[in-house]
């Protein structure tokens, strides 16, 4: 396996080679499926592969010949998390209480990747219904960790993060409600970027559409702001997304962070928890932006408690979701969702309006703190990748303890934040820093990112 290995390569890459027809879509399709070949029987980073994705590279390789190519994005492997809707192949949402009809229409997201060329792989698999943070479903089994398979890649957007860190094609599209796309690109290596609420259409929406956005897992900055603007189009099916921007968002991308106030952030409406070498990345990217010409400083926004706000939202949700579901459905899905769901079950409409309310008030408070800061610098997760088969105890604490303590405050306010790799710990595991910026901020978020990412040495993908 070498650096000329198209399975390694990243999207700007494998379009500069085809661009000069020294690599064609097919030659690059072909090595990302022999590496699938290889690690995917225990990876298991698929709910489900494309059987046309050999004749659309095809197609695209007859484009290029021509000089005709359709879109910024032709013949670049691609997946999709099987939350969204992929036309052709049904949308089972990692439970085996979900219908196995195919669906006739793509996602929003799903029809920009394919408007610009991608070619799509197949599905990628999520925990049942995107619900929590350990990569395993009913329905698909466990995902693991390409850089050690006795680790969990994090979830929701589990075999996202697992087909990243593994090398199988360069852009992948998860799904975050909480940290779900955050969570598993910091547990593998990779970058992960949860945009402005609004900017990534979503449909059919789910449970957690007022906090839920799609967005891109790549294994470079670059490659995730190339994926973002293919993504970002305006679709009148969502009432939620903004209206059409055709900003360029790899424009400005390199102008790098000199100038720009940057919050260290140990706080986010409760103490936050972190191990030791949590705080040691921080730190890192601190001195690093720092060095180059960023003005950095400790500070927190004075938040109310996001765990009680974020549990609501989330509960409730389960609540919602399992409401609708037959008895026989019920016996299908992970104890876990019913133990949530339960918990919520009397939850009444005044208590729920007043958790939007302090959402609202969590969300006006990182306003007023962007005032005087133009970034967040912060943890993504409060540890490293944990076991695949940790037991899975009292997941109402563990979503503030173990999972998404640093991610979901970000959904409450529906601010862009990005996670960028900053190296391995001592067990050889990648730890990764969240950057977050004002609501539709996202070119500062990407910016900042890849002055980071330029700082830092990455951490290489696992071999196979």
């Amino acid at each position: 396996m070498t650096k000329t290995d198209p399975a390694l390569m990243g999207a700007e890459e494998l379009l500069d080679l085809y661009r000069r027809r020294a690599l064609s879509p097919v030659e690059a399709l072909q090595a990302v499926l022999e590496r699938i070949a290889r690690m995917n029987s225990w990876v298991n980073a698929f709910a489900a592969m494309n059987p046309r994705a050999i004749q659309q590279a095809g197609e695209s390789e007859a484009r290029w010949f021509a000089g005709r190519p359709m879109g910024a994005l032709d013949g670049v492997p691609a997946t999709v998390k099987d939350l969204l809707d992929l036309s052709g192949f049904p949308t089972r949402r990692g439970s085996r209480a979900t219908s196995t009809k195919p669906v006739g229409a793509d996602a929003p997201a799903v029809m920009g990747l394919k408007s610009e060329g991608a070619v799509i792989i197949g599905k990628t698999t999520t925990t049942e219904f995107g619900w929590k943070t350990p990569g395993d479903c009913p329905l698909n089994g466990i995902t693991r960790n390409p850089w050690n398979r006795d680790r969990t890649p994090g979830g929701s957007s589990s075999g996202a993060g697992a087909a990243g860190a593994a090398c199988f094609g360069p852009l992948h599209i998860g799904t975050d409600a909480g940290g779900s796309i955050r969570i598993p690109a910091a547990w593998c290596g990779l970058v992960g970027f949860k945009p402005s609420f609004g900017r990534i259409p979503q449909w059919p929406h789910g449970s957690f559409a007022n906090v839920a956005v799609a967005g891109p897992m790549t294994r470079s900055v670059r490659d995730a702001a190339l994926m973002f603007g293919a993504m970002a189009r305006y679709d009148l099916r969502d009432p939620f997304c903004l209206p059409e921007d055709k900003r360029d968002w790899l424009a400005g991308i390199e102008d790098g962070v000199r100038g720009l106030r940057v919050a260290v952030v140990r706080r986010l409406g409760f103490e936050t928890p972190l191990d030791p070498a949590g705080r040691a990345a921080v730190d890192h990217a601190a001195t690093l932006l720092q060095e180059q010409g960023a003005i950095v400083e400790e500070a927190s926004p004075e938040m109310p408690d996001t765990r009680y706000i974020f549990g609501r939202v989330w509960g409730v949700a389960l609540a919602k979701l399992v409401a609708g579901l037959s008895a026989e459905q019920r016996e299908m899905i992970d104890p876990g969702i019913l133990e949530v769901a339960e918990a919520e079950r009397d939850f009444d409409a005044i208590g729920m309006l007043n958790a939007e309310a302090l959402r609202i008030e969590a969300a006006h408070a990182m306003a007023r703190f962007h005032q005087q800061y133009d970034l967040v610098l912060c943890p993504t997760t409060p540890t490293a990748a944990m076991a695949t088969d940790a037991p899975q105890i009292k997941p109402r604490d563990a979503l503030w303890r173990d999972w998404a303590p640093w991610t979901f405050a970000f959904n409450l306010t529906r601010q862009p934040a990005i996670t960028v790799p900053v190296g391995t710990d001592e067990d050889g595991l990648p730890r990764g820093v969240q950057l977050a910026a004002a609501l539709y901020r996202d070119d500062l978020v990407l910016r900042a990112a890849r002055a980071l990412e330029l700082a830092v040495e990455a951490p290489a993908a696992p071999a196979a």
